[in-house]
């Protein structure tokens, strides 16, 4: 259970908070793996659980007390506070370095995420038959992920609204990232990155007395789109909390050995060694989307040359990755905040 005693562990919450939001924005990292390795997994799933029926009527009868501390709410605001501002801050800062430093941000994810499956791992110790097959099942999972290719751009209301349920899966899904799901289904560029940024100029406006986006079209369209995303991940983050804690209470070892395969098949997703395979029609021309950007179809994975210097720069930084989850374990070990 991770405790809220002291101002300090607000903060470290609020930390974590910005991890996840981060994780959750980056294509091939999940949230929910943040939320396992930081230790609050479960107590996300079933704080989030608690918004229920009961919380409805504690909301609607004006007792907000009473609802706030049913739902767990000073855990759930300083974590999704915290995950809320890394959509501007964090996230901002990965986009640049993803954009100029891209081999070593993938590479500090990969060794991440293999810090990540050690940290699960480590403690599992139900190795039945059972629970062998969910491992084998999720790692197969996650490699066809993948290699899955990814379809066109939808704003469709309906279809972001969808999207918003998918998208949110990997707050609760650890090894699915929900930033690689809306990939393949087409939306990422239009959802976290336009709409986000709309947004945000939106919120810089308002701050400013400037009202003036109201009559534009275009930056109303942006704003409608993250809206209905925004409820469709509200949804989807409550339906799938629901569903993992039914699961996680009465089959808690399977769905744990699923979790380790998919954290696992997962590494396909980040490989740093990769190019983008961008779609070409008929006649072998790139096909074009609506904002001018190349189609990518999926990407090229290869094997590094080893005698680059940025290749043992990469793994370096894998090998940063694995010591700081490694880190992470240590402390979290020693402050004893987890039991």
């Amino acid at each position: 259970m991770y405790t809220l005693e002291t101002l300090a562990d607000k903060i470290y919450l609020f930390l974590k908070g910005l991890a996840m939001g981060a994780a959750n924005k980056v294509p091939g990292v999940s949230g929910g793996t943040v939320a396992f390795v930081g230790g609050f997994y479960e107590q996300l799933i079933h704080s989030l659980q608690k918004i229920n029926g009961k919380a409805f009527k504690l909301l609607l009868s004006g007792r907000f007390r009473s609802f706030y501390r049913y739902i767990n709410g000073p855990f759930i605001a300083i974590l999704f506070a915290g995950s809320l501002f890394s959509y501007f801050s964090v996230s901002q800062v990965l986009d640049y370095l993803i954009k100029n430093y891209e081999l070593y941000v993938w590479s500090a994810f990969f060794g991440m995420i293999i810090g990540s499956i050690y940290y699960i791992a480590k403690d599992f110790k139900d190795w039945r038959f059972q629970n062998i097959i969910a491992i084998l099942v999720g790692i197969s999972c996650g490699i066809a992920i993948s290699f899955m290719n990814p379809a066109k751009e939808n704003d469709n209301l309906w279809f972001v609204f969808v999207c918003g349920i998918i998208g949110v899966s990997g707050m609760t899904l650890p090894g699915l990232s929900g930033s690689f799901i809306l990939i393949l289904l087409g939306n990422y560029v239009l959802l976290l990155v336009d709409s986000v940024n709309m947004l945000y100029k939106s919120i810089v406006d308002v701050l400013s007395g400037n009202f003036d986006f109201l009559q534009d079209a275009i930056r109303i369209r942006y704003l409608k789109i993250i809206a209905i995303f925004g409820i469709g991940s509200a949804f989807g983050l409550v339906l799938t909390s629901h569903i993992l804690g039914y699961v996680l209470k009465r089959w808690h070892q399977i769905v744990t050995a699923l979790i380790i395969g998919f954290i696992s098949g997962s590494l396909g997703i980040v490989w740093p060694w990769k190019k983008e395979v961008y779609k070409v029609n008929e006649a072998g021309e790139f096909l074009i989307d609506s904002k001018g950007n190349q189609v990518i179809e999926n990407y090229s994975r290869f094997i590094p040359n080893f005698s680059d210097i940025e290749t043992w720069i990469a793994l370096f930084y894998i090998f940063l990755g694995i010591g700081i989850i490694l880190v992470i374990d240590y402390y979290g070990k020693k402050s004893k905040k987890y039991v």
